[in-house]
């Protein structure tokens, strides 16, 4: 768990990121010395807008410290999740940064391995993957069963997919977002 002046600067080092990646002004945030900078680690950034989803882009496998995987996650966040229209410049001050930090996933046999709102699940089967973060399934309030058929969906496949030949994992996450 990082403490609340890590998660400041991570939140911090996300809007910067973004707003170099706009051509906007900024000031970039001063380091916070956080043991888990050197730590690989999967991470998402969500933005949202309101209460609607503006992007959200993670990176199962980093290849930067936290902060840095971090930023280029909030840059493309903003520029390149395709289910949107890059961000606009005006719109930075208006959104709102989320940070999910992933534990490493592992296998689970089914929904009776998943909590809702605890765990995130991956479902994958060939070359189709679907990630859905925990927070996702509370903040539908999907069971189980919902979530691992959403999952498969995201994935390009059919919603009972993960009734047989669909790898289930499961993990859990460190969520927190600006005010």
């Amino acid at each position: 768990m990082l403490d609340q002046g890590s998660r400041n600067y991570l939140l911090a080092v996300a809007r910067d990121a973004i707003a170099r990646r706009l051509s906007l002004p900024t000031s970039p945030p001063e380091p916070v010395p956080i043991p888990e900078a050197q730590v690989r680690g999967p991470v998402f950034v969500t933005l949202t807008l309101g209460d609607r989803l503006r992007g959200c882009v993670g990176n199962m496998e980093p290849s930067g410290s936290l902060p840095e995987s971090m930023a280029s996650c909030a840059v493309a966040s903003a520029t390149a999740d395709p289910r949107f229209p890059p961000l606009a410049p005006g719109e930075l001050a208006k959104i709102r940064i989320e940070i999910s930090i992933l534990s490493p996933p592992v296998p689970a046999a089914g929904p009776q391995d998943i909590v809702p709102g605890t765990h995130g699940i991956i479902v994958s089967q060939g070359p189709r993957r679907g990630l859905l973060l925990p927070q996702v399934a509370a903040e539908h309030g999907w069971t189980a069963e919902t979530f691992l058929s959403q999952a498969c969906v995201k994935a390009g496949l059919s919603p009972d997919a993960w009734h047989a030949g669909v790898h289930i994992e499961i993990f859990t996450a460190e969520v927190f977002a600006e005010a």
